[in-house]
């Protein structure tokens, strides 16, 4: 699959590193494709620019975090209200969005994952209203040894925000369930 990354800090990076394996990965940074150089060489992937990696993925992976008004993002006011983030992200890409890999630690998504059936295998939440879309990533987070638990819609993302009992936390599949 053609996936295109926008975003090569901790999580971004480390997704590039595992989908290099097996997908033509495209990936881009706020910096320029110029700064991925090593990145590009470690894992084989394409640096290019924010607008092409969002053109060049049948999967476009554009934002894993969350929503830090103190220390990165400033107050967004809809979220303030009450607005779950993933729903804002929505509005403001005029896509649809599936929420995964925020609640990971970036080390544990590069050294954690397992085969299927593995005992202990980390569960990772994902939600979105496209279930087209949300069944692709439940795929890709399988695929990279973590077991997918469909967590609802976009406006249950919150669930998997920081502070939850699911947030870093590291669960198998019936322990995540429970604490979403």
């Amino acid at each position: 699959m053609k996936i295109g990354i926008i975003g090569a800090g901790q999580i971004g990076g480390s997704l590039t590193r595992l989908m290099s394996l097996g997908h033509e990965v495209y990936v881009a940074n706020s910096r320029g494709p110029e700064t991925l150089g090593k990145l590009a060489a470690e894992t084989g992937a394409t640096p290019v620019s924010v607008s092409k990696a969002a053109q060049s993925g049948e999967l476009v992976i554009v934002d894993t975090g969350n929503y830090y008004p103190r220390q990165r993002d400033g107050r967004i006011e809809a979220i303030e209200a009450g607005m779950p983030e993933s729903l804002w992200v929505e509005q403001q890409l005029g896509r649809p969005v599936v929420k995964a890999f925020n609640n990971i630690i970036a080390q544990h998504l590069l050294e954690f994952g397992r085969p299927k059936g593995s005992a202990g295998r980390i569960a990772l939440p994902v939600v979105g209203d496209d279930n087209v879309a949300k069944s692709v990533v439940l795929r890709l987070v399988d695929e990279l040894g973590f077991d997918g638990i469909d967590a609802g819609g976009l406006d249950e993302s919150w669930r998997q925000q920081p502070g939850t009992p699911v947030y870093c936390a590291d669960l198998d599949a019936e322990g995540g369930r429970r604490a979403l």
